[in-house]
Parts: structure tokens; C-alpha cells; sequence
């Protein structure tokens, strides 16, 4: 007798996973829930948090609702390690972190996926916005029609094989209309609002990086925990202080400390010397950027040229690729582009197609 395949959804107590594990669920084929617990938020009665008490609790019954299994995997010490340690490093460091992509690489399709198998699952299913295709060399991977919800900038890092294990049910849907199907459905999440960008801070980002470094001294550079930082030029001359340089991000204008003439942006923040460079509005164009931990989900393009997002949200900029030893790359923009920030990704698209991309360190 042929056995059937199962998967698993990954079900975060949200509208999409929901809404994923309630299509599955309808296709007459074995389903499971699998959910998270990744941070402890018992005390907080707040929704909209992937890791906490309330929205998992949402998770449980929408899949008693789906008429699934379902059960509750604790991995918070996997988070800590591999999301939010290295968020407070990034930050402190003065980079600008993407913890969603952090936890899509190393968590959802990594260690849940592994845990999904050890449940006999045969795929993971999420509720991610973007698509698999099989093709005859192999997996393709591609944004969704769904601009305003395009979520293929968070996983570009997926190999080979974790797509052959995944799925996305909602690649072709609207947002709009995944929420109308959760409606007719009667699921009890169906009219939740989206969640909160980083799930584990519950109140500002600075105040939640300070608070972890001030607790954890030993693990976090607390040096310049406090100390006003030094605002200078280009050329290194000295235009006044500011709060400590870790709480500025490239682009920033306001509360540089510096009254008077031009308006001033942030160009570099460089924590490790505590200090802010600025500059006039022109100078954060960048010709290209400098990336790390190049990473290609198929064969790279032949002649090394692709669009290039460098934020979520960012239109994206014909570019081309030079390849270095150790995974190491140069991203030439066709156009210069403005907002060039360390710690955030660069993701390489061909069409709708996504290619791979890196993380960026520096600008040309």
C-alpha cells in the first residue's frame, strides 16, 4: 500500500500560517501542526508576537479548528543563539540587523524542518508570500504577485534541498484575499492584525539591546554602553557629540547633535571608536556595496549580472556581481543608490526569479 505523504505547517498563530494549515487541512491529506515557542512572553498579554503565550495559544486552536494535531516545540535556547545573540551583536556593532532572515535560515527551515522530519513529515508548509517551482535542473525559487506582501528578500538563503522539502500554500494569494477566504472559513484569527516586525522586543529596539548587554556583560561589548559619541565629517574633523554610535543607522538625520548649516545624514557608524560620520545628502549615494556569505540557491546567472534589493522594500537596481575567495563578493549598481547599510542583505533577482544574494558589509 502507497503511503501517503504528510506535511507539517508551521503555524505561528497568525492569519497566514493559519490560513496555510486550513488549505492543507482541506486537501484530504495527513496534516500537522507544529508551532514554536521561541521566547518567553507568559507575562505579556499581547498578540501579534510569533513567540508568544497568546498567539501560540491562537495557533492551538486554529488547528483544533483545522481538525489537525498539533503540538508546541520549545526552542528558545536555539533562538537565543542564533537570532537574538547575534541581533544584539549586530546592533551594538552598528550594523543594521534582519532578524526575520536569521530565523527563516536557522530556524523555520533548519531546526523545525528537522524536527518536521523526525515527525515523519515529508514537507514543511509556512505561510510565507513566495514560490517554489520544480524545474528540470532543480528548484527555482520565486517572489509573489503579491507586491505589497512579497516576503523572498527573508529567505534567500534557502538551499536546494530545503526547498524540495518546503511548500508555500499562499504564493499565489493576496493578502486581501487570504484574509477574505479566513473570514468564509470562520477561523478565529481571520480578522488578526499583522505581526510585529521583531517579535521578541516588546518595547524599543534600543532599550531591549541595552537591557540584554547591561544583563549579559560577559557576553555583549559594554564599553560604550551610555558614552556619547563623537559626530565627524568625511575627513574626520569633529563636528560635536551624540548618544552612543550603536543607536544610529546610515540614513539617519535626526539627533546627530550638530546644529546649524547643512542637513547632515548618517554615512558610517563606526562603534567600535564610538562615532558617527556625516555627511551632506549626496554622499549617501553609493556606486556599490561590499558583501560576505555569498550565497547562490541555483547555479549563478553567466555573466554575473542580476537586480539587486538591497532592503525589504527597496524597488531594486540592475547590478553586477564580482565573485572573491571565501565566499566574499563586490555589488556594482548600474545607478547609485542611497541607504547602502551594513548588516542588512543584498538579494539578487532575475525577473521574479530569486538568484541568492549576501550580506553587506560596506560600500564601494
Amino acid at each position: 500500500m502507497t503511503r501517503v505523504a504528510m506535511t507539517a505547517v508551521a503555524m505561528s498563530g497568525g492569519l497566514d500560517s493559519s490560513m496555510a494549515a486550513w488549505l492543507l487541512s482541506r486537501s484530504g491529506d495527513p496534516v500537522l501542526g507544529l508551532s514554536m515557542l521561541l521566547w518567553d512572553r507568559s507575562s505579556e498579554e499581547s498578540n501579534g508576537r510569533c513567540c508568544g503565550a497568546l498567539d501560540l495559544g491562537d495557533a492551538r486552536r486554529v488547528a483544533r479548528q483545522c481538525g489537525i494535531p498539533h503540538y508546541t516545540l520549545r526552542l528558545d535556547d536555539d533562538f537565543r543563539r542564533q537570532v537574538v545573540d547575534p541581533f544584539v551583536d549586530d546592533y551594538l556593532a552598528g550594523r543594521t540587523p534582519i532578524p526575520c532572515v536569521r530565523c527563516n535560515t536557522f530556524l523555520k527551515f533548519d531546526t523545525l524542518l528537522s524536527r518536521a522530519r523526525q515527525f515523519g513529515a515529508d514537507r514543511l508548509a509556512t505561510g510565507h508570500y513566495a514560490r517554489i517551482v520544480r524545474c528540470a535542473d532543480g528548484w527555482v525559487f520565486h517572489d509573489t504577485a503579491n507586491t505589497e506582501k512579497d516576503q523572498s528578500y527573508f529567505l534567500f538563503e534557502l538551499t536546494q534541498e530545503q526547498l524540495a522539502w518546503s511548500l508555500f500554500p499562499l504564493g499565489d494569494l493576496t493578502k486581501r484575499r487570504v484574509r477574505a477566504m479566513a473570514r468564509e472559513a470562520g477561523l478565529l484569527v481571520a480578522d488578526k492584525g499583522e505581526s510585529m516586525e521583531v517579535c521578541f522586543v516588546a518595547s524599543g529596539v534600543r532599550e531591549f539591546v541595552e537591557q540584554q548587554a547591561a544583563e549579559r556583560p560577559e557576553r555583549f561589548a559594554t564599553a560604550a554602553l551610555g558614552a556619547p559619541a563623537s559626530v565627524v565629517d568625511d575627513e574626520g574633523v569633529e563636528l560635536g557629540h551624540a548618544e552612543p554610535a550603536y543607536r544610529y543607522t546610515v540614513g539617519q538625520r535626526r539627533g546627530l547633535g550638530v546644529a546649524g548649516g547643512e542637513r547632515l545624514y548618517v554615512l558610517r557608524v563606526e562603534a567600535a571608536r564610538n562615532r558617527i560620520v556625516v555627511g551632506g545628502e549626496d554622499a549617501l549615494l553609493a556606486p556599490g556595496l561590499r558583501g560576505a556569505r555569498l550565497h547562490w540557491i541555483g547555479a549563478p546567472p553567466a555573466d554575473m549580472t542580476a537586480t539587486v534589493r538591497i532592503r525589504a522594500r527597496h524597488a531594486g537596481v540592475a547590478a553586477r556581481i564580482r565573485t572573491e575567495a571565501g565566499g566574499a563578493c563586490e555589488v556594482e549598481f548600474a545607478q547609485a543608490q542611497r541607504g547602502v547599510a551594513p548588516g542588512q542583505a543584498a538579494v539578487f533577482y532575475d525577473g521574479d526569479r530569486v538568484l541568492g544574494g549576501c550580506w553587506i558589509e560596506d560600500r564601494l
